[in-house]
């Protein structure tokens, strides 16, 4: 199993459903930051990478903290999709989604789904963009997304705001959730 590919089953390994500021949640941003430098040590000593292989990597930075992190994982996941890797289609168009939130802008697809202080809600989205363009890229019609939220906010409690990056406090206040 090469590197990107081990580094993507670490990831997946990983109980993701931790609330930040609970007990353990440092430790696992932790590793989450370790994997991105070790994808970024392997993919810097440069070669072919095949399909599978840019879809891990693409995974690995989709979880980073920066909105750099999220277009780099960006450019992965469409190198991969252009390569033919079809499950990378969906993580191009989720990936650029981050990275548009992460800049604080409507996201294009609707793929990114967030806690405002209520409920799960689908972050923003440039009402533009068509259910037929969503189709494209293998990401379902905005209203499964909705209906996606919907059920979230049923099944998993909210986590706590304090600590959110200023873009997510700006859309709270947008949103009419915050002051």
């Amino acid at each position: 199993m090469s590197e990107l590919l081990r580094l993507l089953a670490e990831d997946r390994a990983e109980d993701r459903s931790r609330v930040a500021g609970t007990p353990g949640y440092a430790e696992f941003r932790a590793r989450d930051a370790a994997r991105r430098e070790a994808a970024t040590a392997v993919l810097s000593r440069g070669g072919a990478f095949a399909a599978d292989e840019l879809y891990a990597a693409a995974w690995v930075f989709n979880h980073g903290d920066t909105v750099d992190d999220t277009r780099q994982a960006h450019a992965l996941a469409k190198q991969a999709a252009e390569q033919g890797y079809k499950p990378a289609r969906w993580l191009a168009a989720a990936t650029r989604d981050r990275s548009l939130m992460f800049a604080g802008q409507p996201q294009h697809y609707g793929t990114q789904i967030v806690p405002d202080g209520i409920g799960w809600r689908i972050w923003d989205v440039d009402p533009a963009t068509t259910d037929a363009e969503r189709a494209e890229w293998d990401v379902p019609p905005l209203a499964e997304m909705h209906a996606r939220a919907a059920a979230t906010t049923i099944a998993q409690p909210q986590a706590p705001l304090d600590s959110a990056p200023q873009w997510w406090k700006d859309a709270m206040v947008r949103w009419g959730r915050q002051k």
